[in-house]
């Protein structure tokens, strides 16, 4: 269903977009809707999540110093009372604490998420709203607080509103985390770095549990594999960039960009130059 040349393109979109505040899952279902690929088919479901990992491939790689400390500080923190004083060893136990709720939110709504909300309607005015709200955001949070004032509070909030992006795919779970960072007062970079390490978890989990219907869909092994890789190399770029634009700009551009990709995508589905 899904060939080779299609596994790589749909690798760059998730690579760009899967860390960028734009919604991949958005625009993973706009590509795949534009090559006539069949959105809300399981295996093609579980081929976009499974790529996904490729892209948490990356932050592993570019956070590796960062979290052999923390999970070296966690390790500590098990054995040593004293330990536990320690800035990563809490942190550690944030990113663990903090993807619970989506995972239950993802037992519990599955049937919505792989049926009516795969709607691209759905995609497109996730994708305007989702902008009103990195606006707001962007406008009023104080942006006061560095990565190392944050709490389990502001983790277990920004790791919950993962969820919006889970119900309405084009939201973007990146856009929603760092958003709900930036309402809480952190600075830019302190709430793109919460929303990439609170990504970790939730996205490796998605990804291995939706790779039985990607493979048990008839999915050929080759471009599953290569869709994985391609994500993996973009992705790395997309933090590196990600990480320096957010330390001196806002996140005008973003919020401009999704606002005309959802309008777009409204006119082609008004059209019926795609299919919802």
């Amino acid at each position: 269903m899904i060939d080779l040349g299609q596994s790589v393109l749909l690798g760059i979109v998730e690579g760009l977009t899967e860390f960028l505040p734009v919604s991949s899952t958005g625009h993973l279902k706009i590509t795949e809707g534009l090559l006539g690929i069949p959105v809300d088919d399981q295996s093609v479901v579980g081929f976009t999540a499974v790529i996904q990992v490729g892209a948490i491939a990356a932050v592993l790689v570019y956070f590796f110093r960062d979290i052999v400390r923390i999970v070296g500080a966690w390790g500590r923190g098990i054995v040593n009372a004293e330990a536990r004083q320690e800035f990563d060893y809490k942190f550690a136990w944030w990113v663990i604490l903090a993807p619970l709720p989506i995972v239950a939110a993802g037992l519990l709504f599955q049937s919505l998420v792989k049926g009516p909300l795969a709607s691209l309607w759905v995609v497109a005015a996730s994708l305007i709203v989702g902008s009103a709200i990195m606006w707001a955001a962007d406008r009023f949070g104080s942006g006061k607080r560095a990565e190392a004032d944050s709490t389990l509070t502001d983790a277990m909030l920004v790791g919950s509103s993962q969820i919006l992006a889970l119900l309405f795919p084009g939201f973007s779970r990146s856009g929603a985390t760092i958003s709900t960072g930036l309402l809480r007062g952190l600075d830019r970079v302190a709430a793109t770095r919460l929303s990439f390490f609170l990504s970790i978890p939730a996205l490796t989990g998605a990804g291995l549990y939706e790779l039985k219907d990607a493979l048990g869909g008839g999915l050929d092994v080759v471009p599953l594999l290569v869709g994985t890789v391609v994500s993996f190399v973009v992705a790395y770029g997309a933090i590196a960039w990600l990480l320096k634009f957010v330390a001196g700009h806002t996140f005008t551009a973003f919020v401009v960009y999704r606002v005309i990709a959802g309008v777009a995508l409204l006119g082609l589905l008004g059209t019926g130059v795609l299919n919802a």
